[in-house]
């Protein structure tokens, strides 16, 4: 049995528009259906596919979407097997994981903060990522598997201080935002402080990190990210209700019954090891965690984190972009750290007009 609540029947209601589907099974189960955030999250799966087709027949030895799917579905010669399976499949796959780990931190970041300019790009997440990574750049000359520990340390590290530094009875979203700026800005300064500690070689092995970029990656950076995305990603959508509650206020989701506190720490940590471990594997690619999760939110009309709205939207972001740069400025010759960092430092100018448009800032 099945129900549909239309916009303005009452509480139900997802936002201004569409509508809400309760689905009952015999045994009393309730689940919402927002139909259109169904709709959208297909329709982003969808282009977030298309767009890795897209991706692995790009390059070099150009190929057709049709050759692309034959490859990667047992056909094609033993050449195009080696470009999709060993050279380009990983790429994309690695695209898709870090799009998606970004995508759900932001929005749990924003929510959880309840500001739209709280994201790991502004919070100093990134940048203790990167100071971990070029620590072991500059002083252990060690290889990509080391780089990627030492961000994934310099993360986690930078998560644990903003959230001790953060702490007075609680984690407040106006004084983690506040805490977070101040560590970005630190961090900032320790990464021009270890370039100048760096021969030309480390230099430019940091700078190329520090962009951000899918170029090169292989199955290494994959299994890894994987591992990481199957185990908190499901965690932070078992928190989906609770995360929505929080914006609602603290005393409210207290009297829902939502255990503010445990649920701020929990998808927090789980936020910043995503980001930790997508850095690790891609470098620090900026505003993806800002501009994935309004984007969904304008898309779905609906309330609440879109926790899988976003993290499909980041993929998608990600992935076209790194297409964008391949087909704009050829195979390889710009990163897709700049491409995302040119659009989306325009998307927070709009932000920020908007936010003092509307008298918030």
């Amino acid at each position: 049995m099945s129900t549909t609540v239309k916009p303005g029947q009452g509480p139900g209601k997802a936002s201004g528009t569409g509508a809400v589907r309760a689905v009952r099974t015999r045994g009393g189960l309730s689940l919402r259906l927002d139909v259109r955030a169904v709709v959208v999250g297909l329709v982003l799966l969808a282009l977030a596919l298309a767009a890795g087709i897209a991706l692995i027949g790009s390059g070099d030895y150009p190929m057709t979407p049709g050759e692309v799917v034959a490859t990667l579905t047992g056909g094609g010669d033993a050449g195009q097997q080696f470009i999709v399976q060993d050279l380009r499949l990983p790429r994309v796959l690695v695209g898709l994981s870090v799009g998606a780990a970004f995508g759900v931190a932001g929005a749990v970041f924003q929510t959880v903060t309840r500001n739209p300019l709280g994201s790991p790009d502004v919070l100093g997440f990134a940048q203790g990522s990167s100071v971990g990574a070029l620590t072991v750049i500059v002083y252990f000359q060690a290889g990509t598997f080391a780089v990627a520990a030492g961000a994934v340390v310099g993360g986690v590290a930078t998560g644990l201080a903003i959230f001790l530094l953060a702490w007075k009875g609680g984690i407040h979203g106006y004084r983690f935002v506040l805490v977070g700026i101040g560590a970005s800005a630190m961090l900032y300064a320790m990464v021009l402080y270890l370039m100048t500690k760096a021969n030309i070689v480390e230099a430019t092995q940091a700078t190329t990190w520090m962009t951000g970029s899918l170029s090169g990656r292989d199955w290494d950076q994959v299994w890894p990210l994987a591992a990481v995305c199957v185990v908190c990603l499901p965690l932070v959508f078992f928190y989906g209700r609770p995360l929505r509650m929080l914006e609602m206020g603290d005393d409210a989701a207290c009297a829902l019954g939502v255990r503010v506190d445990r649920v701020r720490v929990v998808v927090l940590l789980a936020a910043v090891v995503l980001v930790a471990s997508a850095t690790a594997a891609a470098g620090p690619i900026a505003f993806v965690a800002l501009t994935a999760p309004p984007l969904a939110r304008r898309l779905t009309r609906s309330p609440g984190p879109n926790l899988v709205p976003a993290a499909l939207m980041g993929a998608v972001l990600l992935v076209a972009a790194d297409w964008s740069s391949q087909q704009i400025f050829g195979a390889d010759q710009l990163p897709v750290g700049v491409l995302t960092g040119v659009l989306g430092g325009g998307y927070l100018l709009w932000l920020l007009a908007t936010e003092r448009r509307a008298g918030r800032i």
